[in-house]
């Protein structure tokens, strides 16, 4: 590997800024300055210094988020702040978001920079089931709240689909309370669903991915890297 290239992947410098760095003889290979951009090296033996700080590569992360509310998924910087500058480690920004959540959603968000296991979770051939708790505008009781339960379970069209959506669970906690139990990503899909019941989320919760939940030691904003075999879950 070309050792700036090695610096850009092991520091915050960009490659042009690794070059510089390397001119300015703040970098070491095994104990001696090199200056040359060029120079190859070898990750797995080889030793690198910069400004006298060893450097290793970064292997893959796989990170839990309990996301708080304006707080957005984007990769490019926007009027919200993003889930990556919520997430102390080195090169964050290489993390992506394994499906989004909108800046008014809360909870369970997967980051990680393996971009197979993100797609084992997001393909559709999974169907991963994701658990959502909202909060109702209207109350849902009686008839209304078990003829609810049964569209859902049956399908929704939603507004502008030509599909309905892949039958899911809808569970009332209380009659402004829900759960709902969806294994498909459709843009905005869970207010849209209540939407098609004639109802509006006020606030939406993100529980769980499969079999992986929401850590519950673990506050708004805050965020853990995930154990070995919370990553196998997928």
């Amino acid at each position: 590997m070309r050792l700036d290239r090695f610096l850009s992947e092991t520091t915050p410098l960009t490659r042009s800024l690794a070059k510089r760095a390397l001119k300015n003889g703040e970098v070491e290979l095994n104990g001696e300055p090199i200056k040359q951009a060029a120079t190859q090296m070898d990750p797995e033996s080889d030793t690198v210094r910069w400004q006298g700080e060893p450097l290793a590569l970064v292997g893959l992360r796989y990170v839990m988020l309990n996301k708080p509310l304006e707080v957005e998924c984007s990769a490019r910087r926007g009027f919200y702040p993003r889930v990556v500058d919520l997430i102390d480690l080195p090169k964050a920004e290489r993390l992506k978001p394994v499906g989004r959540l909108d800046v008014d959603t809360t909870g369970l968000l997967l980051l990680t920079d393996d971009g197979q296991w993100a797609h084992r979770i997001t393909s559709p051939k999974h169907r991963s089931a994701k658990v959502y708790r909202a909060t109702l505008a209207s109350p849902l009781e009686g008839v209304a709240a078990q003829s609810a339960v049964e569209q859902v379970a049956e399908g929704l069209l939603l507004d502008g689909e030509e599909e309905p959506t892949k039958p899911a669970t809808l569970t009332l906690l209380s009659p402004t309370q829900a759960e709902l139990t969806i294994t498909e990503g459709r843009y905005h899909q869970v207010k849209r669903m209540f939407g098609a019941l004639g109802n509006r989320v006020e606030s939406l919760h993100r529980a769980s991915i499969g079999e992986l939940v929401l850590d519950a030691n673990l506050p708004p904003g805050e965020w853990r890297e995930l154990t070995a075999d919370e990553i196998a879950l997928f």
